[in-house]
């Protein structure tokens, strides 16, 4: 295991090279190849920002001998924490093209989350965007390198203009990603079973884990998506939501769009307005979506006029899809849709456009691949009878045999055949179908973003005017769940502008702090003496009913 992922066991790895789904392509070779077919096609929009197939693969290989230059080498961890800017594409696929491995950082993380990574992964470099969105990553990634020794360079796009920047790159340590500059040369090709880089767990435990996608297998799965897609070079994907995530990177995403020759048009933001606009400009085909953002799309559809008519197909994932809201896509939008479940760790299942109606309203789908292997187990961890619901247990080619360097973690998440406990709860239709009924973890999901409410209390708890914290999910009809906290304050109780605050000032992304706050007396225990969340779930949801929550635009 020299590159940190744990192997698929020989047969099984066997078996997914004789049926084809691996076949020893890794991914730098993805970009090349589609450059190689479609030179002087657009693949990337941002903005006013066009960069052809030929001009991006001239831009990865120049990045690449520059990360080389820099000191980056083969099987070094880089965290690439960069918004939906070119460079995104334009980094990572440099960073294969060495055999370097990208860490896969959201924009909106902070302290506690950059430091537990480049802990966890011993990152050797650090990909910034300087300032954004009035926050400055640059301070912050000089103070991580300070305290992280193996953290040798931090790269920076857009460099801010101040004394501590000026002294970092002055030795050596910052560098504008625009110095990333340098004639490219023959380099030796990336193993096709190692691991390519490493997407983030959703927070079901305090802090995310790190999660091995290894070229072979994320190959296949954007090869795979693709297909399903019937993508082509006609084709236009609006990367909404965040580029680093799963759903956008290869489902089939920007990977799959590039691969088919397509073109990738990065979106700044998720805003209905902003996002039609784009849509009718570039003549958009596709997009990926959390529930959230197509309700509040299908908002504002009903005044907006600009064009929709390019758009074919509208995928929906990350959290449950209400079916009354599936029920307007069509209708409201004029474009097909697609329910989409799935996992970092691995495992996709899709609504197909031969499934009838009802199918694609209800269900997630089927799973990808042909060798995708479900389970549906109860708490004595036996196989349940067809349509009853239990834990969703999987393997296949492309999910995950183990987190980076979790080995306690892994023997409690695996089973010793290789299936991966997912803490969902699910069942099977007649026809194979999966439908997601809840979750067995102490997750919420806030507008698609999974925060881990473990990881919000042991926060809360260090704040002085809290003696006892538990976080639940409270109903929200725009966010699906908001952040809830029963607090048992230690004097006078804190108000929740004050606790946000804190937890700001302790580094904890924004999007999990709590949106809601009950002062209690004492929080209620079960029999085993745990505190009873299930009460307090549904103490905070008729406690709501009575007070709903304002939509997120009303909202200052």
């Amino acid at each position: 295991m020299p590159d940190g992922h744990t192997p698929w066991p020989q047969d099984r790895a066997r078996h997914y090279r004789a049926q084809g789904h691996w076949q020893g392509e890794n991914l730098a070779d993805v970009l090349r190849t589609a450059a190689a077919a479609h030179g002087p096609r657009t693949a990337l929009v941002h903005g006013k920002r066009r960069l052809t197939y030929t001009a991006l693969q001239r831009r990865v290989a120049r990045t690449a001998a520059g990360f080389l230059d820099q000191g980056v080498t083969a099987g070094d961890r880089v965290i690439v924490q960069l918004p939906n800017v070119p460079e995104f594409v334009i980094v990572c696929f440099a960073l294969f093209r060495i055999g370097a491995r990208p860490v896969f950082s959201l924009v909106s993380h902070r302290a506690t989350e950059i430091r537990h990574l480049c802990e966890i992964s011993r990152a050797a470099a650090y990909v910034i965007p300087g300032t954004h969105q009035g926050f400055d990553h640059t301070r912050l990634a000089l103070d991580l390198a300070a305290h992280h020794p193996c953290l040798r360079k931090v790269f920076v796009l857009d460099p801010p203009d101040h004394p501590d920047a000026a002294d970092a790159a002055a030795a050596g340590l910052l560098v504008a990603l625009d110095d990333v500059d340098a004639q490219p040369h023959p380099l030796p090709a990336p193993d096709p079973s190692d691991t390519a880089f490493y997407l983030l767990s959703g927070g079901t435990t305090a802090l995310p884990k790190l999660i091995p996608r290894t070229h072979d297998d994320y190959a296949y799965q954007t090869r795979a998506t693709a297909d399903l897609l019937h993508l082509g070079p006609h084709d236009v994907y609006l990367a909404v939501l965040p580029a680093e995530f799963n759903f956008t990177w290869g489902c089939p995403g920007v990977v799959g769009t590039l691969r088919s020759g397509g073109t990738v048009v990065l979106a700044d933001t998720p805003l209905a307005d902003e996002c039609f606009e784009t849509i009718e400009r570039e003549r958009v085909t596709f997009t990926s979506l959390v529930p959230t953002l197509a309700q509040l799309w299908l908002e504002a559809a009903e005044w907006n006029t600009a064009d929709l008519s390019s758009l074919g197909l509208l995928q929906i994932g990350g959290a449950r899809l209400h079916t009354h809201i599936a029920e307007r896509i069509t209708p409201v939008l004029g474009c097909r849709l697609q329910q989409v479940f799935g996992m970092a760790e691995g495992l996709l299942t899709l609504t197909r456009d031969t499934d009838p109606e009802h199918t694609v309203l209800t269900t997630q789908g089927r799973p990808l691949s042909p060798d995708d292997e479900i389970r549906i187990t109860g708490p004595d961890g036996h196989d349940l009878p067809p349509g009853a619901t239990g834990e969703l247990l999987t393997r296949g080619p492309y999910t995950l045999q183990g987190y980076y360097r979790a080995p306690e973690h892994n023997a409690r998440a695996f089973t010793p055949d290789g299936f991966y406990r997912t803490g969902d709860l699910a069942r099977l239709t007649p026809d194979g179908a999966l439908v997601i009924e809840g979750r067995i973890k102490d997750v919420i999901i806030r507008g698609g973003d999974k925060v881990s409410a473990g990881e919000v209390e042991a926060h809360l708890l260090t704040h002085p005017a809290v003696a006892a914290a538990a976080v639940v999910p409270v109903p929200d009809p725009y966010l699906g769940e908001r952040v809830g906290a029963y607090i048992v304050p230690t004097g006078t109780p804190p108000a929740l502008r004050d606790l946000k605050q804190a937890l700001h000032t302790d580094g904890l992304a924004d999007f999990k702090h709590p949106d809601w706050l009950a002062i209690v007396t004492e929080l209620p225990l079960t029999g085993l003496g745990k505190v009873d969340k299930k009460a307090l779930t549904a103490d905070a949801a008729a406690r709501t009913a009575a007070d709903p929550a304002p939509s997120p635009k009303d909202t200052p």
